[in-house]
């Protein structure tokens, strides 16, 4: 009987362990604390640490620069067109069109992670690099001419990109081309700040995009894919609990501390 039982679990193991390996092996804070019940911290701990600042660029079409407090500069939907300051450490990147990836980015790049994978599979993106840990969320993409003929989209064909740093949850939901189910919500977590394209067009529709932003109810939404978009028709769709906040500059700095506590659209100007 004892040779039957250790068998049974021997076996029981060796099948389990296939699975087990493909996990990510890097934890998400932002998942964790978006399934935590809510805890109290001392006042005394919360005025003694200081949360270090992240800067956000604002560099044009889908590509934010993220500076992060231990050095990293991330640039999102890279395509190597829209370039501020040095050149980044991290590029991510979708392939909806070529104004959003590179299939020949610059060779000093040492971190390039592509939204879609390879024979049909799905791209799996969880490291941490530097101060930042990396994941990613597919999402499917529209077929468009010179794509093998077939079903209307390709599943798992683009990536929602998560930065977790500092303390805070970043979103960029790329070129997105569908609404997100519940499983969609439960991989992405907590966001503080989520980058949201606003074109109505191109990826999709405004009142799609604004029923997105507003289940995700992150402190700053970062528009992007702005094209001509009467900025008043994204607002007007996402709802009133959302503030507006209009800047010259292109470049945010903030970090857990400075975020606004009502939901506010920051528009980045200064490009």
């Amino acid at each position: 009987m004892r040779r039957f039982i250790s068998a049974a679990f021997a076996l029981l193991g060796a099948c389990l362990s296939p699975a087990l390996a493909q996990q990510p092996s890097q934890r998400s804070e932002c998942l964790a604390i978006a399934n935590a019940a809510p805890r109290a911290m001392p006042v005394a701990f919360r005025q003694a640490a200081t949360a270090a600042e992240v800067e956000i660029t604002y560099a044009g079409h889908s590509t934010y620069f993220i500076d992060t407090p231990g050095g990293v500069r991330i640039a999102t939907d890279y395509s190597g067109a829209y370039q501020v300051g040095r050149l980044p450490d991290v590029v991510t990147m979708n392939r909806a069109h070529s104004t959003h990836y590179s299939l020949n980015p610059d060779k000093r790049i040492p971190h390039v992670l592509h939204g879609w994978g390879e024979d049909g599979k799905p791209a799996i993106v969880s490291e941490r690099i530097g101060d930042t840990f990396i994941r990613n969320v597919t999402t499917d993409i529209r077929r468009y001419f010179g794509d093998d003929s077939g079903a209307d989209m390709i599943r798992d064909g683009n990536s929602i990109f998560i930065f977790e740093v500092a303390g805070l949850c970043i979103g960029h939901l790329g070129h997105l081309h569908h609404k997100l189910d519940d499983s969609h919500f439960a991989q992405i977590g907590r966001l503080d700040i989520v980058m949201v394209p606003i074109d109505g067009t191109y990826t999709m529709s405004l009142d799609g995009v604004s029923e997105i932003t507003r289940r995700l109810r992150a402190s700053v939404v970062l528009p992007m894919h702005r094209f001509a978009t009467p900025l008043d028709e994204f607002m007007r769709r996402i709802g009133r609990q959302f503030e507006i906040d209009r800047r010259t500059e292109r470049s945010l700095r903030i970090s857990r501390d400075t975020l606004p506590t009502t939901p506010t659209v920051i528009i980045l100007d200064g490009v």
